[in-house]
């Protein structure tokens, strides 16, 4: 099967680019744990969707931040009528029940959460349950998928290196112009001639470096735009609370953004 296009609308629609399919099936069938690097809203979580689908293995997925703990992703004892109970946490359910496990933003996430996972990416797959005193030990149909963005993070948090040679990477990038047309298209239904203009805004804004910008203009805030259009509101206006108002704050710089985007719609 050809996942370059998924026509079956009961899917996740997913444009593959380059080789990640063929990457991410054999990271899974050699029991590998694979890091996604790419930036924001470029489909890293659309292709775990879309791979879990197309395998028929479920999913679990964690957004991690500062404040993800162990005990969040592996589980605690609650208090429910008087009783105390165990809850698993994500982690602990993906690995008993088999499922593709996607921590996304893992730099995010705070060191004590690193360190559990480590048994789970080696020879080991283990995950040790300290409250319980329980090791489990993941069926080969469970996989580690983490992600997060190099660019966002310089500066800021990073894995370390010792962690990240624990997997194998595969880089993602903001799709050819053709390519992420064909995906605007496919998401929202949006004409071609439309979708084409808002390609092109996103790559003069994803060029201007001066613009300073933290983030530039992703794939999936063009799919956001386009369905604003799509729906009614005028281009200029769906560009301008699509696009320009979610990556500034900056009045001189919400004004070029404008100047562009008046130009091209």
């Amino acid at each position: 099967m050809d996942l370059t296009s998924l026509e079956n609308k009961q899917q996740p629609y997913y444009r593959s680019v380059a080789h990640e399919v063929l990457v991410f099936e054999h990271a899974y069938r050699n029991q590998l744990p694979l890091m996604l690097k790419g930036p924001t809203g470029c489909g890293k979580s659309r292709f775990v969707e879309a791979m879990a689908n197309r395998m028929n293995l479920p999913l679990v997925q964690v957004a991690c931040h500062d404040e993800t703990s162990a005990n969040d992703l592996i589980g605690r004892h609650l208090l429910k009528g008087g009783e105390t109970v165990w809850q698993d946490g994500p982690v602990t359910r993906a690995v008993r029940d088999g499922a593709i496990l996607y921590l996304d933003e893992i730099a995010e996430a705070r060191e004590d959460v690193v360190v559990v996972l480590h048994p789970l990416t080696d020879h080991r797959r283990e995950l040790y349950i300290d409250r319980l005193n329980e090791t489990l030990r993941a069926p080969k149909s469970f996989m580690l998928v983490v992600s997060f963005n190099p660019g966002y993070q310089k500066g800021m948090k990073e894995m370390k290196p010792s962690t990240r040679q624990r997997f194998v990477g595969l880089e993602f990038s903001y799709p050819e112009g053709e390519i992420e047309v064909e995906v605007i298209q496919n998401e929202t239904g949006i004409d071609k001639g439309t979708a084409k203009k808002l390609v092109n805004l996103a790559n003069k804004v994803r060029t201007l470096d001066e613009l300073g910008l933290t983030e530039t203009a992703s794939t999936r805030l063009l799919v956001d735009t386009a369905y604003l259009i799509k729906s009614g509101l005028p281009p200029r206006l769906a560009c301008d609370v699509g696009i320009v108002q979610p990556l500034t704050d900056d009045s001189e710089t919400i004004a070029s953004l404008r100047d562009l985007s008046a130009l091209i719609f």
